[in-house]
């Protein structure tokens, strides 16, 4: 009876050790037939690289004046409104004349007098020298007639200068715009009383056909600058379209709170699409590269910023090897890669995250591809 559950038993033992084996070697067998996994890959591009300074900043138009009266007198007519488009030298309103049209029919009548007197005493010079060549005249008495004569001609000059004068302060009651432009600001209606430069201004032209773009740059890379290099930037009033301007002045000193420099940008307003104390994103561009490689952003496993490094899945084959590599600048959806990577090869771009190196991959096409 021992002998036979010793026989039993050992079967027993010998059947759940084959059926180990069993499950082990089906393990095994799971294991050594993963399933490839699906990817998107990019290639390796060679492209010509931009470097650029990013800027935020905001238009002003470069030429605007403010008219203010030059005499003290009462708005008899406003003869235009705002946001209309005047000339250089238009009349933009009229001041009451009657005191500056008496002040010059006073300055008039005075010219008369002296011209009057200066005609007396040129008469009576040559009256004089007739009588001092016949003997009737003493020397002094010519001395006498020239100098009337002078003071005459002295009166009469003063005169004209008065008339002159007159003729300028009436020409100052027309308010007339000193530059083309338009009328951003209108002060003052009929009736109003204006003062000689005092006050707010009369009118406010400006002139939208140049416009100023005021940036700053930081401090760190204000040596990449230079005058005349493009700056490109965009609007939100005109979304989807990119303007440009040129770089005219960069401040020679560093603002010491926030460590920038200050640019100014010239733009030509062609199109009349921008308008002052519109605010813009842009870029100055500083130069181009050729020849650079980059990769697409999201083919990056990880990245670090302050290293300027990062690791992607190179396909190697039917599967995948983790390369680390350096990074360059930004290029918009891509960066730069200075090495790890040469042109042509190609990069996983989605599916990365389900994949470990050395596992069988499929290469699938993009939606919409």
């Amino acid at each position: 009876m021992k002998k036979l559950q010793i026989v039993m038993l050992t079967t027993v033992v010998a059947a759940a050790a084959a059926g180990l084996s069993g499950c082990s070697s089906k393990t095994e067998g799971t294991e050594g037939t993963r399933p490839a996994v699906a990817v998107e890959v990019a290639s390796v591009v060679a492209s010509d690289l931009t470097n650029a300074i990013g800027v935020v900043g905001t238009l002003q138009p470069k030429f605007a004046i403010e008219v203010k009266s030059e005499v003290n007198a009462t708005v008899a007519e406003v003869l235009v409104t705002e946001w209309v488009k005047v000339r250089k030298g238009q009349p933009l309103a009229r001041l009451d004349r009657r005191e500056a049209e008496a002040t010059l029919a006073t300055a008039k009548a005075n010219l008369a007098q002296a011209v009057a007197g200066e005609q007396r005493a040129r008469r009576e010079l040559e009256r004089v020298e007739k009588l001092k060549a016949n003997g009737l005249a003493t020397a002094q008495n010519l001395d006498d007639a020239r100098t009337a004569l002078e003071a005459a001609a002295g009166a009469s000059e003063a005169a004209r200068a008065q008339v002159q004068g007159a003729e300028a302060y009436l020409s100052k009651t027309t308010i007339t715009s000193a530059m083309d432009g338009v009328v951003a600001y209108r002060g003052v209606s009929a009736g109003d009383r204006v003062e000689n430069m005092g006050g707010g201004p009369m009118f406010r032209i400006v002139d939208n056909g140049v416009l100023d773009l005021n940036v700053t740059v930081p401090s760190s890379r204000s040596g990449e600058l230079r005058v005349g290099q493009k700056l490109v930037f965009s609007v939100d009033a005109v979304p989807g379209k990119a303007f440009e301007g040129v770089v005219r002045f960069i401040n020679p000193s560093v603002d010491p709170t926030s460590r920038t420099v200050s640019v100014t940008a010239e733009v030509l307003n062609e199109g009349d699409e921008l308008r002052g104390g519109q605010f813009v994103k842009g870029q100055i561009v500083v130069g181009t590269r050729t020849g650079v490689l980059s990769v697409p952003r999201i083919a990056l496993v990880t990245q670090d910023v302050a290293k300027r490094t990062g690791e992607v899945y190179v396909t190697a084959g039917t599967s995948v090897e983790r390369r680390s590599i350096t990074l360059g600048a930004g290029m918009g959806d891509a960066i730069e890669v200075v090495s790890g990577v040469t042109a042509g090869e190609q990069v996983v771009t989605r599916g990365g995250f389900n994949v470990r190196p050395g596992d069988p991959i499929k290469i699938v096409t993009p939606e919409g591809a």
